[in-house]
């Protein structure tokens, strides 16, 4: 028999404003399920992210059907897994949890598809032949992985942490093949930017928490796209001032209702509808762009 009744939540810092629980339980609703979406902010529990294994293991013993697992806790919660999925196993990242009958944690990363998909959606004929991407955290390696899925000849990662963009990178050559990834330090943003076709941008800055430029405004240039991991705001800094400078652009609302409902398959093993998803998001998104 079916079941009809979930209990999920989200792991991360700074998850307030996520719009995670109305996306899941919207769509729930259509479709008939009680379904339960709860916050779980380490930054209001006054905790770092290394608790995040207890969070896990306290949210399996408490009933809950899975989580997802937002920044800075994608990387750090693999240790704490029973399973990783050969995806999650290979980007080093997990952002979904399901909680098997047995109680088994196992880790998927639905940000690859979410992101691939988003993409293939928001920017279909943009070429893919030289890439930079900057950040190379958890959300990183994820969007990474969908560019070259996506056919981008080469991704270039760039990190304030030098050794954290060649690991990804490394890791890419290796999932990939030789040659399809590189890393560069900050201090090359300006001519790689110059020879690129876009940037994915895919660190914390221009979030709420986070204002401001990941680099300086003068770098955009017409030729250049840009495609943004963050998605609260919707219309970042950085997609504000690539739009004024006559880029193409990417938000990441996409990214966030595509891993949402691919997250909601997993935990229900249903199928959700993803243009509904869509419409919900730019409603929610609406409202608090012009609260009233």
């Amino acid at each position: 028999m079916a079941r009809d009744s979930y209990l999920v939540g989200l792991v991360g810092a700074g998850v307030g404003p996520s719009l995670s629980p109305a996306l899941h339980e919207r769509e729930a609703d259509r479709q008939g399920l009680r379904y339960v979406y709860r916050l779980i902010d380490i930054a209001t529990l006054g905790v770092g992210p290394q608790v995040v294994g207890d969070l896990v293991r306290a949210a399996r013993d408490l009933g809950f059907d899975g989580l997802n697992i937002t920044h800075p806790c994608k990387q750090l919660v693999l240790e704490h897994l029973d399973a990783l999925v050969p995806q999650a196993e290979a980007l080093g990242a997990v952002n979904t949890v399901v909680f098997g009958e047995d109680g088994r944690a196992t880790g998927h990363n639905t940000d690859v598809t979410g992101f691939a998909a988003s993409f293939a959606r928001g920017l279909p004929d943009a070429p893919l032949e030289r890439v930079v991407q900057l950040g190379a955290g958890g959300a990183g390696a994820a969007v990474a992985h969908a560019t070259l899925t996506l056919g981008a000849g080469l991704v270039t990662v760039v990190d304030a942490l030098p050794e954290r963009a060649a690991a990804l990178a490394a890791s890419l050559n290796r999932h990939f093949g030789a040659g399809r990834a590189t890393a560069a330090p900050p201090g090359e943003l300006p001519g790689l930017l110059r020879r690129a076709d876009g940037i994915v941008h895919a660190t914390p800055t221009g979030m709420a928490a986070h204002p401001g430029l990941p680099f300086p405004a003068d770098l955009l240039h017409p030729g250049l796209w840009v495609a943004e991991v963050v998605y609260r705001p919707l219309r970042t800094e950085l997609l504000r001032t690539a739009r004024a400078a006559g880029c193409a652009i990417l938000d990441g609302g996409g990214m966030a209702v595509f891993q949402a409902a691919d997250a909601f398959r997993l935990f229900t093993d249903r199928e959700p509808d993803s243009a509904r998803m869509l419409d919900d998001f730019a409603e929610l998104a609406d409202a608090v762009a012009s609260p009233r």
